[in-house]
């Protein structure tokens, strides 16, 4: 597997192009910008490592996860993916819209439910359904590497303080990726890439959650 990350739009939300170095197929993951100077740089990229964009995956609706989706789209005719309790997002005002977003306005090709797996060439992305900061919220799982989303960054969790959270969701899925190997790489939806190692010895709210 390639991996490419981009730091997009207002609030620094982590873009990742995942490829298979044999195929070429590519899933973007969050593509949380709405500037043309962004877009054609995401377009170099394709361009010059001969990719095929297969799926574009939101791990939760918050629009600076998903407000790139129809750009990207429109160049690509990637297959926008999400869980199907945040499909509503892609196309309701948000709140984040006082940021300069504004949503895709757009129905998902393809709605996402937990355990399903998602195929990029010989890749295989396992979603893992871990609602917390929105209901919908997803990771996704391939071999030693997880994309957190906005449910588990280095040192902290996702807000739950938001109409679409739940504290008590969001300690049953720090639970649930607590139980993966201490070895897993975590790519979050904002911030330094970390591990479940790391997590478990020194994150607060982890701490906090497990009950140590």
């Amino acid at each position: 597997m390639i991996l490419k990350k981009l730091v997009v739009g207002p609030l620094n939300t982590n873009c990742y192009l995942v490829w298979c170095e044999e195929t070429k197929e590519t899933a973007i993951i969050d593509p949380g910008f709405n500037s043309t100077k962004t877009l054609a740089k995401i377009k170099r990229l394709i361009d010059d490592f001969k990719l095929s964009v297969k799926f574009i995956i939101n791990t939760h609706g918050h629009l600076d996860h998903t407000c790139g989706d129809l750009l990207i789209k429109k160049i690509t005719d990637a297959a926008i993916a999400i869980h199907e309790e945040d499909a509503y997002m892609l196309t309701e005002i948000s709140p984040w819209s006082f940021l300069g977003l504004e949503p895709p306005k757009t129905s998902p090709d393809l709605t996402l439910s937990d355990g399903d797996i998602i195929s990029v060439g010989s890749l295989e992305f396992e979603v893992l359904h871990t609602p917390g900061h929105t209901m919908g919220s997803i990771c996704l799982k391939h071999g030693k590497i997880l994309f957190s989303g906005d449910t588990l960054f280095a040192g902290s969790i996702g807000r739950i303080d938001l109409p679409e959270s739940s504290e008590e969701k969001m300690r049953n899925s720090i639970r649930k990726l607590m139980v993966l190997p201490d070895n897993i790489v975590v790519y979050p939806g904002h911030g330094p890439k970390t591990t479940i190692g790391s997590e478990k010895a020194l994150n607060p709210y982890v701490k906090i959650f497990l009950g140590i």
